[in-house]
């Protein structure tokens, strides 16, 4: 094992296997909100959260789900001669929408005869049988890929209550077990610096990913926001955020015990630009990325090298 590709599970290759050639995401940014927001589970949303949800890389929120995707099918066909491509809803919580909106949304998505896949990102507690039965019947219809992207980011319970994230660990669960059987693909996103986790979580969160199967996962390092809860606790520093060489440590540990068949989507997020207290130790993400992947090699460790824990540990002897 010396090539680089080698010592995790890349997205871009999984892509190329799957479909036999370069895909590409085209984000979708449709007008939102979230339940944590609008009371009906709690207010004001999680502490890091600003008024951009996660769509800050996205096309206007006022153009429509077709005119979006034109707009970025044409761009990635003329800067990479792109062909096959998978419509990514990406801001705020897709499923909170009203069924019917729901349903317009994704059908328009999944119009064009170049969508091959549909990625929709949403929160554990908006997820229920009747969205993902009609999603089910479209995945029969069009021979589309989807897959559903969960907001965890971690699987401390207390932690998810301090950053008021407005649900716990076991409606993850829950909605795990309900899009496993209807047969979707899911991608979990985790953050691996929340200042009230340690490595006993970080390891954890990988566990608990293998154990229930988890195809995806993408990891970001917080960013805070300014005027957001997280951004006044941290100007009054009411906490400490590890060093990027932690963090490093923290993303190794992770991958060590991670199911080697889960395919890692993002070792590092980006920001949005501007307005920002703090954003990955002001490094460039792709040098992250590069350090983390240079350690891998330098330590000749890999993405499952610590993967046995499951199917009755004890009594392999």
């Amino acid at each position: 094992m010396n090539h680089m590709s080698d010592r995790y599970k890349q997205y871009s290759v999984h892509l190329v296997r799957k479909f036999g050639e370069k895909v590409y995401k085209l984000p979708v940014n449709l007008p939102g909100t979230c339940p944590n927001r609008d009371g009906t589970v709690g207010m004001g949303g999680c502490v890091f959260c600003d008024e951009e949800g996660a769509g800050f890389e996205c096309l206007p929120n006022t153009l429509s789900v077709q005119q979006q995707i034109a707009e970025n099918k044409t761009f990635f066909t003329r800067r990479f001669n792109a062909h096959k491509f998978i419509s990514y809803f990406q801001a705020f919580t897709n499923t909170y929408l009203p069924f019917e909106q729901f349903r317009a949304n994704i059908q328009a998505a999944a119009e064009d005869e170049d969508i091959v896949g549909i990625s929709i990102s949403t929160r554990p507690d908006c997820i229920n049988d009747r969205y993902l039965d009609f999603l089910a019947g479209l995945q029969g219809e069009r021979n589309l890929d989807i897959n559903i992207e969960l907001g965890l980011q971690t699987v401390n319970y207390h932690s998810l209550v301090k950053i008021n994230r407005g649900h716990t660990l076991a409606e993850f669960v829950d909605a795990v077990q309900r899009i496993k059987r209807h047969r979707f693909e899911i991608c979990v996103h985790l953050i691996l610096n929340l200042p009230w986790d340690d490595m006993l979580d970080v390891i954890e969160n990988a566990k608990l990913l293998s154990a229930l199967g988890i195809n995806y996962v993408k990891l970001h390092s917080l960013y805070i926001v300014k005027e957001t809860p997280l951004g006044e606790m941290y100007a009054q520093e009411e906490f400490e955020l590890i060093s990027l060489d932690e963090y490093i440590e923290r993303v190794i540990t992770f991958l060590e015990y991670l199911d080697p068949d889960i395919v890692i989507q993002r070792l590092v997020g980006k920001g949005p630009q501007g307005n920002l207290l703090f954003c990955n130790w002001n490094t460039s993400w792709w040098k992250i990325k590069r350090r983390i992947e240079a350690l891998l090699v330098e330590r000749d460790t890999w993405q499952g090298k610590k993967f046995g824990y499951l199917n009755g540990k004890a009594l392999r002897k």
